[in-house]
């Protein structure tokens, strides 16, 4: 069961948002929790408590005290995973969602019919995720990785190896081989020798991806413009 929390300081607005997240999620047959926020502390008191968390959180980005642009900020601090919908009337904000990996922006002017899709769309998205792994498999073990946790994957002499949120595993591939058995749209080439998860890049700067553990990969000049296009084609789909 999905969790879903709504945050918007106007009651009423909360509630529509509410009645079409469960509209959306009835329709694709998921099932989820909605809880309704009117102010973004209290939502940030839950989450820091242990074993509280959501997979998908709808904000305002005008609210008193904290902004939903530093709710997402500090939100992403406990929840990495987490998928964030902007509902607002401040496109202008649009830029920092490279940044803060925004799934989509919603305007309220348009929220009858965008919002619908977005929730629909992140919530298949988040159960498509969950059942994504990766498997590597020896004389000795099976072990299998989720996608969302790969940060990157590089190649080791004739191995690949996968650095994830857990560690690191080594698979006796080729690097292009597990790319093609990956098959997924957030696994990027930033070299010959390295592949990214698109989903972990926070911003690319200086010809360096820096992902979200903090740490920073080279990006090859031949690749770099492809890159960039790729994540933004990537993000584009889902912010759009």
């Amino acid at each position: 069961m999905l969790k879903i929390a709504i945050c918007d300081d106007e009651p009423q607005a909360a509630a529509q948002e509410e009645a079409i997240v469960r509209d959306s999620l009835r329709a694709c047959g998921i099932a989820g929790e909605v809880t309704r926020y009117t102010q973004s502390q209290t939502l940030l008191d839950d989450l820091t408590d242990d074993g509280f968390f959501y997979d998908l959180l709808l904000l305002d980005i005008e609210m008193p005290g904290l902004d939903g642009m530093e709710m997402a900020r500090r939100c992403r601090e406990i929840l990495p995973k987490v998928r964030i919908i902007f509902v607002t009337s401040h496109r202008e904000y649009a830029i920092d969602a490279f940044e803060l990996s925004i799934f989509r922006y919603v305007p309220k002017s348009d929220r009858e019919t965008r919002l619908a899709a977005a929730v629909t769309d992140a919530a298949k998205l988040i159960q498509l995720e969950a059942g994504q792994t990766y498997t590597i498999q020896t004389a000795s073990r099976l072990e299998r990785i989720s996608f969302q946790e790969i940060l990157y994957i590089q190649r080791e002499g004739k191995n690949a190896r996968i650095v994830s949120a857990s560690g690191t595993a080594k698979v006796r591939k080729s690097l292009q081989q597990v790319f093609e058995e990956l098959h997924a749209p957030e696994f990027v080439f930033l070299d010959r020798g390295c592949i990214a998860n698109i989903l972990q890049i926070r911003k690319i700067s200086g010809g360096m991806a820096e992902l979200s553990t903090g740490q920073c990969l080279p990006i090859s000049r031949g690749h770099l413009q492809d890159v960039k296009e790729k994540i933004n084609r990537f993000w584009g789909e889902r912010i759009g």
